[in-house]
């Protein structure tokens, strides 16, 4: 399997992301694991994922560093490897730890339109990333334990956010929605933040086939994935990434930005997988190439490194400065070369070339 040996050792010298507490960082790993583990059954992919995810279950379920009453709808997301796993192993403690997200998603506060916010600290506000953390293993968790409701309102969630992130004219999304009209970062009309950026939409883009994967077609879901995959097209660069800031190719220190490339990756290929009308397999196949030949380089030790991951961009106030949303604050974050959130859609992306068959 293409990028194998590379893969292979990136997990098998993972330490988590946050010090062990539980967390989506490591679940974009995680997730990757379990694809890998369908490609391929015969790899090392679910060793390595039952090895990281048991170090932060305990036997009761609960799950390391993890307190439901900070409302982060990120720590949601490593939920689906525990369903994973309790499909594969039985072990009780799995189920008991996924009931604990679903219990924090049972309270969770919502806009008035329904949608869950961002997080506790980021009161009335919707971000893609959210879209992508929450509302998959909301839907899967319910399939598997008789919830129909949880999916009714999770697809009705997510058919809410695009209506409220759209960006007229483009077929893009922006990366936030302040429904208190409070954020500086929001535009006073229509309460989104101004810049598109490629990772934000690369989180929705691959919410959208994870959901189609769980519920089946749907028509304004497949035109939906159909207008995104049109939208992306037009902003790949020629060799075959996509910058940080989608659509500001001249935008003086603007770059290709590997976990949106990888994340785009993953959503063509899948998309195309699931024969969903308007995507092409093409761009992503394109973009697994120019990652492997533009982003994928050794080190001075010879490991083999994934390069030019924005390491985190939000939006508000984080760590002492306010993230405002424009173009020029998200090429301003750092990058971190093999940033699990570049890494694990890798892995994702990967898997889907090798013609994975999983949800």
């Amino acid at each position: 399997m293409m990028l194998e040996t590379y893969f292979d050792a990136y997990a098998s010298s993972y330490a988590s992301y946050k010090q062990g507490d539980w967390c989506y960082e490591d679940g974009c790993i995680y997730r990757g694991l379990i694809l890998l583990d369908a490609a391929d059954p015969q790899g090392p992919w679910f060793s390595h994922l039952k090895r990281l995810v048991d170090a932060q279950v305990s036997a009761d379920g609960a799950l390391a560093g993890y307190d439901p009453d900070e409302f982060n709808i990120d720590n949601i997301h490593s939920g689906r490897a525990l369903i994973a796993l309790l499909d594969r192993t039985g072990e009780a403690k799995y189920r008991l730890a996924a009931d604990r997200l679903a219990g924090q998603l049972a309270r969770h506060p919502r806009i008035a339109a329904g949608n869950y916010w961002h997080k506790l600290r980021y009161p009335h506000q919707v971000w893609l990333d959210g879209l992508y953390m929450g509302l998959p293993f909301q839907i899967e968790y319910g399939q598997h334990f008789g919830r129909p409701d949880l999916i009714e309102d999770a697809l009705s969630q997510l058919k809410s956010a695009l209506s409220l992130l759209a960006d007229p004219g483009t077929g893009l999304y922006s990366h936030g929605y302040d429904a208190a009209g409070a954020q500086d970062w929001a535009d006073p009309e229509t309460r989104r933040s101004r810049a598109l950026w490629s990772r934000a939409m690369g989180w929705l883009a691959m919410a959208l086939v994870d959901v189609r994967a769980l519920v089946g077609p749907i028509d304004w879901l497949d035109t939906a994935i159909g207008a995104l995959a049109e939208g992306l097209a037009r902003h790949q660069r020629s060799d075959g990434r996509w910058n940080q800031v989608t659509d500001q190719p001249g935008l003086m220190g603007n770059y290709a930005e590997a976990s949106a490339t990888a994340m785009f990756a993953y959503f063509y290929l899948a998309g195309s997988r699931m024969g969903i009308s308007g995507v092409d397999g093409e761009p992503g196949r394109q973009a697994l190439e120019g990652l492997e030949k533009h982003s994928l380089r050794k080190d001075g030790t010879g490991r083999l490194v994934l390069n030019d991951i924005c390491h985190v961009a939000g939006l508000g106030g984080f760590g002492g400065r306010y993230r405002d949303g424009t173009a020029a604050y998200y090429v301003s974050e750092a990058v971190a070369p093999d940033d699990s959130k570049g890494v694990g859609p890798l892995m994702m992306a990967v898997a889907e070339s090798e013609g994975v068959v999983a949800v």
